[in-house]
């Protein structure tokens, strides 16, 4: 194929490569050519000056990330459509990859694509010494079986007169074309930090620099002999890159449960600057919808994501604004909690983390999915690498090999827990089934399975079933440990009194008689009580009482709250709690403007009971805190008891009263809030039998039993976590009638292979498929479990040991309570 080109190369760094390149590329676009802007090596940065200078995607070159046979034609990709290709070397014309005898080197990628090559040099500081340096550099051959490479013209940079650049002139005689020469004050340098140039997105003079830059270039560079010189390069042996073709397949277009195609938001901005083309291209070409995402300035990611990429860029120089988009962090983290597939590269990884410290100035919270903190390092990290994946994940496979490279001026001050995303050196990163975080760059041209797992992933992902309820767990032949409700028969007096109840089902009932006895059983008056069709209705009024403006729901726990919530319009926030904090709550980490929380206590699935001043710390004027006591049945820590202002306490009967049919619950409140509610709740919404129970569970014989029956599920759970520790499962210590275990992936299907049935931990908010909660029942019941699982747990996978979760803010649905 023929394709005019021109490497744009130098004896050394510094010397203007990435100034003349890009000039010569603007220079040539605004002449009327359309200009392919290529680069040689890993590098971002230049590409990003290239694609402003010709208005096409900058692309790489790189025969370690993507292999020396796809060098050619990943540049006939590129460039299809284009009049000409202005290729930028990497530093000195021969040096490649150290100890790889010039391997990705400009001159071994000039060889492979059989490119003309044009030398930009530094004269300011030599005269008549730069004809020998030109001299070598075109004769000097490492391989003297390969001819030198096909230097075909020169520009000198940085003369420092007419006379001195005269004298380089004549120094350099006919040896090769003098193409340009441009003067000390001619350059245009764009501003350097510690990672080299500051990227052209970051700078808002960028265009115009550009535009004076093209001018020169122009003015000063034979533009007609350069694209003479680039129409003379032979032409190409092969076809160009297809990421079609190089997936595998003509057309795969993977659906999500909703018939969807996958969509994956991508970071972009000024904070998120690198990234690959052909990235992007290869998520489009497996059949992915790619949106941006601007960690600066997006609060929300964007409405169906199924996939996250965090690519390269400067997070530690942006920290500042990163930090304070709070919303889109807590997003970000709940998210990533519940499963999202997520891939963070270098910057990507850092911006996961608990905190970063930029250059200058305190640590600035991130979004807190992993648990380190990173600031700046002495010196800087700049490596090819040839990186093993320990076991499998999101992206890769156990064993699996890819080339990538490091290039970071970071370090992590606290080291991940669990599987690290590859074997290196500094082994900086985790990786999980849904979350691959490293420093390692790699290019997906070079691995493009990568690609296709991580849309696969993207497409399979739904998030947890917040419509999930421990029933679905249970079935026809198996025991079960999955609903909690109490499996002990229900007192001779409750059954009466539901019998009694269908007497009355002529006449439209009448909850006064219950609130008022409710109202006795708390000490509180019966304008404080809403009797309720269970909880259910009781979260549906609440959503439906203001135009909340910030709901925050607190995980993991119960999600019917998020489902209310949703139903009635609203966007719901997350604050998923910490498996490395025991899953407590710091009433710190509940954003200040939030203007109703809901909380569980004790903690569905954890178990966990937050002690009451916690959760009456969470009160202030315009928010109303929402506690469910669902599980709260021996009343330590209860809030029922009292009037507090801005909160309220939600019951229900179905749990130790065995009564999950009937739907009866009540809500304890200031007598404001219980009149609006009040006012929503449908007429007659609470049956005759609910009413009934509610009389009947409020009598004093019936608060002995209850004690009596929270002392027993007490010494049931005690027995199970003492069972469960003894084979090492490791357990959250719970005040409620179940346990969370972790038990392993996919020790749920296996327990049921068994004939048990224990509660899917994978729909709660911050939990994954190797928790199960467990109900605790009667000593024989658990001893059968316990010897199930001492049985299978062996050749169960092995607990994921990192923190899946941070502190955290988005939206759910309904589980089991």
């Amino acid at each position: 194929m023929s394709l005019p080109r021109l490497m744009v190369a130098a004896p050394a760094s510094g010397h203007g490569k990435t100034t003349v390149a890009t000039g010569l590329m603007a220079a040539l676009a605004r002449a009327g050519h359309t200009v392919s802007g290529h680069k040689v090596g890993p590098d971002y940065i230049d590409p990003g000056y290239h694609a402003l200078a010709t208005g096409r995607p900058g692309r790489n070159l790189d025969p370690h990330l993507v292999g020396e046979e796809r060098l050619v034609p990943l540049l006939l990709h590129g460039a299809a459509g284009a009049d000409v290709a202005v290729i930028e070397g990497v530093m000195g014309l021969y040096d490649g990859q150290i100890g790889g005898d010039g391997f990705a080197s400009t001159a071994h990628v000039a060889a492979v694509t059989r490119t003309p090559v044009v030398l930009v040099v530094d004269i300011s500081s030599a005269s008549r010494t730069i004809a020998a340096t030109i001299h070598g550099l075109c004769t000097w051959a490492p391989d003297p079986s390969q001819p030198p490479v096909d230097v075909v013209g020169v520009i000198l940079n940085k003369a420092g007169s007419a006379r001195h650049a005269d004298e380089v002139v004549r120094s350099i005689g006919e040896m090769v074309p003098v193409l340009g020469i441009l003067q000390r004050d001619d350059g245009i340098e764009a501003p350097s930090r510690h990672l080299g140039l500051v990227p052209a997105g970051e700078r808002a003079d960028a265009a115009v620099a550009l535009d004076r830059l093209a001018g020169q270039i122009a003015e000063r560079v034979d533009l007609e002999r350069v694209v003479r010189l680039a129409s003379g390069a032979p032409g190409l042996a092969g076809v160009p890159w297809s990421p079609s073709e190089a997936l595998g397949f003509d057309t795969l277009v993977p659906r999500c449960a909703t018939g969807d195609r996958p969509r994956i938001a991508v970071a972009g901005g000024r904070a998120f600057t690198f990234r690959y083309a052909e990235t992007v291209e290869l998520l489009r070409a497996a059949g992915a919808v790619v949106v941006e995402l601007d960690p600066l300035t997006d609060t929300r990611l964007p409405d169906g994501t199924t996939g996250l990429y965090l690519g390269g860029g400067f997070p530690e120089m942006h920290a500042a604004e990163l930090g304070a988009n709070e919303r889109l962090r807590r997003d970000l983290r709940t998210a990533i909690a519940r499963g999202l597939p997520t891939v963070a590269e270098c910057a990507g990884l850092l911006y996961l983390c608990e905190s970063v410290r930029g250059p200058d100035g305190p640590a600035v919270p991130m979004v807190g999915a992993i648990d380190a903190t990173a600031e700046m390092a002495p010196r800087l990290t700049l490596s090819y690498r040839t990186a093993t994946a320990p076991t499998d994940n999101l992206l890769a496979r156990a064993h699996e090999q890819v080339t990538g490279h490091e290039y970071h001026r970071t370090r992590l001050t606290r080291a991940t827990t669990g599987d690290a995303a590859w074997l290196m050196p500094d082994r900086a990163g985790v990786a999980t089934h849904s979350l691959h975080a490293s420093y390692l760059h790699t290019h997906w041209a070079g691995h493009p399975q990568l690609a296709a797992r991580f849309v696969a992933a993207a497409a399979a992902y739904a998030g947890p079933d917040l419509r999930h309820h421990g029933d679905k767990d249970a079935g026809p032949g198996l025991v079960d440990l999955a609903v909690n409700v109490f499996d002990g028969p229900r007192p001779t007096w409750l059954d009466r009194a539901l019998a009694d109840s269908l007497a009355e089902v002529d006449a439209y009932p009448d909850a006064a008689e219950a609130e008022r006895a409710v109202a006795r059983r708390h000490g509180r008056e019966p304008a404080d009580v809403l009797a309720t069709a269970g909880a259910a209705e009781a979260f549906t009024l609440l959503a439906r009482l203001e135009q909340w403006q910030h709901p925050v729901v607190v995980h993991p726990q119960f999600t019917e709250p998020e489902v209310a919530l949703r139903t009635a319009g609203h966007t719901p926030g997350q604050l998923v709690l910490r498996h490395g904090d025991g899953f407590r709550l710091d009433p710190d980490d509940v954003p200040d403007d939030a203007d109703l929380v809901v909380i569980g206590n004790p903690t569905n699935p954890t178990g966990v009971r937050h002690p009451a001043p916690v959760i009456r710390d969470l009160a202030r004027p315009g928010r109303l805190v929402v506690v469910d006591e669902a599980f709260l049945d021996d009343d330590v820590e209860t809030l029922a008891g009292s009037r507090l202002p801005g909160i309220v306490v939600l019951r229900s009967l179905t749990k130790i009263w065995s009564i999950p049919g009937i739907r009866a619950g009540y809500v304890l409140a200031e007598p404001e809030v219980v009149r609006a509610l009040r006012d929503l709740q449908t007429p007659w919404s609470v049956s005759a039998p609910a009413i009934a129970a509610l009389v009947a569970t409020s009598s004093d014989d019936a608060q002995h039993e209850a004690r009596r029956r929270a002392a027993e599920l007490e010494r049931r759970r005690r027995h199970l976590e003492d069972g469960l520790r003894e084979l090492g499962i490791e357990t959250v210590p719970s005040t409620a009638p179940y346990v969370l275990a972790r038990t392993g992936e996919g020790s749920r299907e296996a327990l049921r292979d068994k004939g048990f049935a224990v509660r899917r931990a994978d729909t709660f908010p911050g939990l994954g498929d190797e928790w199960v909660r467990i109900s605790a029942r009667r000593k024989a019941v658990t001893d059968d479990l316990l010897g199930a699982l001492r049985s299978t747990h062996p050749v169960l996978r092995k607990p994921v040991g990192i923190r899946r979760s941070g502190a955290t803010v988005t939206s759910l649905s309904h589980t089991e309570r």
